[in-house]
């Protein structure tokens, strides 16, 4: 299963262009995950203490609302979730929930942390990779809010 963990690593493109020697280092530490349609991976306020690379499926992010959760994002196989177990957030800031069956691959944020803090190369790599995630996600959240907020036409 480890090799299977390091294929996976290798192609996913959070890590694709991590050097072999992280790519190692980050299958020792992880795990993988399943998730069945319709489960709640974690409800806002929760604990932030995994960090997943999405391998296959979809995963819903939604704030609740009175009536019903509302979806900000959609995360599509290939793309992170729970970056804030590795950022120093205590809890997370949005309901996950699968939209189908998912696959991922799990980390241990403190564990990743204190990887980072140990190696400092890998600390980097893993870093950059982070702030570009974070980045791309809010501008991602950023146009999403904007289309909901242009009016249709101009009152006068």
């Amino acid at each position: 299963m480890g090799g299977d963990i390091a294929d996976r690593l290798r192609e996913h493109p959070f890590s694709k262009d991590f050097p072999p020697e992280h790519i190692t280092h980050m299958a020792a530490m992880a795990s993988q995950v399943r998730f069945p349609a319709g489960e709640i991976i974690f409800q806002e306020g929760d604990q932030s203490s995994l960090f997943y690379l999405l391998v296959t499926g979809n995963v819903a992010l939604e704030i609740q609302s009175p009536e019903r959760p509302v979806r900000l994002a959609t995360l599509l196989a290939g793309e992170v979730l729970g970056w804030s177990s590795v950022t120093g957030d205590a809890v997370h800031q949005l309901q996950a929930r699968a939209l189908g069956d998912v696959h991922a691959l799990a980390f241990d944020g403190p564990r990743l942390l204190q990887a980072c803090e140990a190696d400092y190369s890998f600390g980097f790599r893993f870093a950059r990779a982070v702030v570009d995630v974070m980045t791309g996600r809010l501008r991602a959240i950023r146009a999403h809010l904007r289309d909901i907020d242009t009016p249709l036409e101009e009152e006068k």
